[in-house]
């Protein structure tokens, strides 16, 4: 009499009988063509609107000489970033909108995760840095010169990245050793985690847990950051007796705050949640919205409320355009 095979028997052998996945298709929001050349000039609109105001302002940064402090070195830094995390998802799915094709290979949705977990990872550390920096500069402003010295700094910048880099590579590598089998169509408009462990015929247990507890400690930790700071912030601006000073102080720090709670918001919900929970459709939405649109909002948030940005502005466009 014969055995019966066993669950891992079983297992290992559907797994030997599964081809290779060399590509991807990326399904996006919809089939309607009409939909889709809406969309493909919105989020035209969006990138280019992104690239101007984020790149323009690390380009403000650099080429007026008031904004040379650690505060805007900062900002050029999150400019940066979101420069960078819009581009690792928009051109893509701008071509996807419009081509019949909308495959994407293996490596190159790698890399498409790669990236984008490096940049957003990277700026959640810069965010937290830009909080200690106005902690520094409000709480201890006699000594910030030497506490926020290029020796602090710089290798504060650089140590963002590293830790971006690391928690990329750990998911990248994660995600991208599974086995995919039961379709290679990702309900998404990029190579996002969340719908490309709903496709893949692996156990992806140990892949939930890791995208849990590791954002979840990155967004704890960088959220503590920010609280700690503008805390020792707040007993600051109580010791501040003139009206113009709290002003000042408020339109500073307001600012960073409203990019901070919009930007941890829309992550804590899109990562930090039980697997359950998840809904790729209206997930689609949601990462959206922190890939793409919060990249063009930031250096609105980020100039409206700043006088010394609104000043440079109004001397380069001066100097540049209306001298005559």
């Amino acid at each position: 009499m014969s055995a019966v095979p066993s669950d891992s028997d079983l297992c290992r052998v559907q797994m030997e009988n599964v081809t290779e996945v060399t590509t991807f298709i990326l399904t996006g929001f919809t089939d309607d063509f009409k939909l889709q050349v809406f969309l493909f000039l919105l989020f035209l609109a969006i990138y280019l609107f992104t690239m101007i105001g984020n790149l323009g302002m690390v380009l403000l940064v650099i080429g007026d000489s008031r904004l040379h402090n650690p505060m805007y070195y900062f900002l050029s830094v999150l400019s940066f970033l979101d420069a960078c995390y819009s581009s690792a998802v928009t051109p893509k799915m701008l071509v996807n909108f419009l081509a019949e094709d909308k495959t994407i290979s293996f490596i190159g949705c790698a890399a498409q995760m790669f990236l984008f977990i490096t940049f957003g990872t990277t700026e959640c550390f810069i965010l937290a840095a830009m909080a200690y920096d106005r902690y520094e500069a409000i709480y201890n402003p006699l000594l910030y010169s030497v506490r926020m010295s290029p020796r602090v700094y710089v290798p504060l910048i650089i140590s963002c990245y590293v830790v971006g880099f690391l928690h990329a590579t750990l998911h990248t590598v994660a995600t991208f050793t599974l086995s995919f089998c039961a379709s290679n169509e990702i309900r998404h408009v990029f190579c996002d985690i969340p719908p490309l462990l709903a496709i893949s015929c692996s156990d992806t247990h140990t892949n939930q847990l890791l995208v849990f507890y590791f954002a979840g400690s990155i967004e704890i930790s960088t959220i503590l950051i920010v609280l700690v700071s503008y805390g020792f912030i707040l007993v600051a601006i109580m010791r501040v007796h003139s009206a113009e000073g709290r002003r000042k102080v408020f339109s500073t720090c307001g600012s960073h705050l409203t990019g901070v709670s919009i930007f941890h918001g829309t992550v804590l919900f899109m990562y930090v949640r039980p697997n359950s929970s998840y809904a790729l459709d209206h997930d689609m939405i949601v990462s959206v919205f922190y890939t793409i649109v919060i990249p063009m909002l930031n250096p609105i948030i980020y100039s409206l409320r700043n006088k010394d940005v609104k000043d440079a502005v109004k001397r380069v466009f001066g100097k540049n355009w209306f001298a005559n």
